[in-house]
């Protein structure tokens, strides 16, 4: 069986460089066999090709492609606090936030972005439990942000 990271390739992904914070925080936190990241936006070298609100400006489609860029920004921090993504023994729990319209309501669609992609890479170590919110807005003015949370064997 392949690897996370080969995984990736495979998909034809790149895992990025983690993103480094905009903000008084830390990409990463680990507690015991656990690993949180901070919220993720959908930034590819070091910017946001999508802006505005889902249901608007931005369409479910694409706020779904967007949410799978945030999941793989996710995934680049979790590798840089593991250093192998094979050390994942679970996606434990994700949440996704998506900027909405008032009449938006396909929140859970847009995060299936993320949510498919994490069990692309992770089979199904990557199927987890999930929350997507609607939120007036994010920061950057992105559509989208992802957080999760692994278990680390």
């Amino acid at each position: 069986m392949s690897t996370p990271e080969e995984r990736i390739r495979e998909l034809g992904l790149e895992l990025p460089e983690p993103v480094p914070p905009v903000a008084s925080y830390v990409p990463t936190a680990r507690t015991g066999s656990l690993v949180y990241t901070s919220g993720q936006v959908p930034v590819v070298k070091g910017e946001l090709a999508v802006t505005g609100k889902v249901g608007a400006e931005v369409d479910a489609e694409e706020a779904a492609r967007q949410a799978r860029i945030c999941a793989l920004n996710a995934i680049a921090a979790l590798k840089a606090e593991v250093g192998e993504l094979s050390r994942v023994a679970r996606i434990v729990k994700v949440v996704g936030f998506v900027a909405s319209a008032p009449d938006f309501h396909g929140q859970p669609q847009v995060i299936n972005g993320a949510s498919d992609l994490l069990v692309e890479v992770f089979g199904d170590a990557g199927k987890h439990a999930r929350s997507a919110v609607g939120v007036a807005v994010l920061p950057l003015n992105a559509p989208v942000e992802v957080e999760l949370i692994a278990e680390i064997a």
